[in-house]
């Protein structure tokens, strides 16, 4: 909070001079300064007239009980618009998560189990030339053949107007559908990076020594690769996993503008570009 409060607040250009601006266009010469700066201190839980820190602690007071303010390009409480806007990007986080590590997990497992094969060796040059691409290049990409030139997805939006949103069949597709393009961008971003780890710690777990125990005990294939390889293999990449949560929710500030998600990304860098403090 601290930091946040600092950053915007040192870029040129500010809230106030926005509103003041917007005030004086509606007003004209109706409302003196004083009035205007007690408009901005509704709108932005600031006083302009005080000094910065005593801003400052004003903004962390209103913060920890609960107040974050009113949203001056949006004029709607900021609350509300995270409310809103956080289930979305939640969404387009999880599922791409869980497609990611399940196409990474599975396709590393089998790059290890036949390593040295042509398969192999084609799918780890592949997945290394994709961990290199940045996923914002690949959302270009795609939001441009996908998107503009073929229009097999939709390119902004979060579900159709025509549909009903609720618990039902078509709302879901709906949002499958629009949410398709960012997540394929994230997925096929990092799966390759998931997929080397899991076929480095394969390989090195192939050649353990409870696995020759393992089978000399006779234990069937079947209860080896999932009960002995499989899950000491993924437990390294535990920690990867969260810190991966954290990265696709950062990534989602570029990731949504691109694709014009209404996400909390995107409200975020909306508010960074017209200085929205609050």
């Amino acid at each position: 909070m601290s930091i946040t409060f600092a950053m915007i607040r040192l870029m040129p250009g500010g809230p106030m001079d926005f509103l003041r601006a917007q005030m004086s266009q509606q007003v004209g010469g109706q409302m003196t300064q004083a009035e205007m700066d007690r408009k901005l201190e509704l709108f932005t839980n600031m006083h302009p007239d005080r000094p910065l820190h005593e801003q400052y602690f004003g903004y962390i007071e209103h913060v920890l009980s609960g107040d974050l303010g009113r949203s001056i390009w949006y004029n709607e409480p900021v609350a509300e618009i995270l409310g809103a806007a956080m289930p979305w990007t939640i969404f387009i986080s999880i599922v791409s998560l869980v497609v990611i590590y399940a196409a990474g997990v599975s396709l590393g497992a089998i790059m290890a189990y036949i390593e040295g094969s042509k398969f192999d060796i084609s799918s780890s040059m592949l997945s290394i030339v994709i961990t290199s691409v940045p996923f914002y290049i690949v959302a270009i990409v795609l939001v441009w053949f996908l998107g503009y030139q073929w229009g097999l997805f939709p390119i902004s939006g979060q579900f159709g107007e025509n549909v009903r949103p609720g618990y039902n069949t078509a709302f879901i597709q709906s949002i499958l559908y629009y949410g398709a393009l960012p997540i394929i961008s994230l997925v096929l971003a990092g799966f390759g990076r998931i997929a080397l780890s899991m076929r480095g710690n394969s390989i090195q777990t192939l050649g353990a020594d409870y696995l020759r125990v393992a089978r000399l005990r006779g234990l069937s294939q079947r209860r080896i690769a999932l009960r002995y390889v499989a899950r000491n293999a993924f437990l390294p990449m535990y920690t990867g996993m969260m810190i991966s949560i954290g990265t696709l929710f950062g990534s989602s500030i570029i990731l949504e503008q691109i694709f014009s998600y209404p996400g909390v990304g995107y409200y975020m860098f909306r508010a960074v570009s017209s200085r929205d403090y609050p």
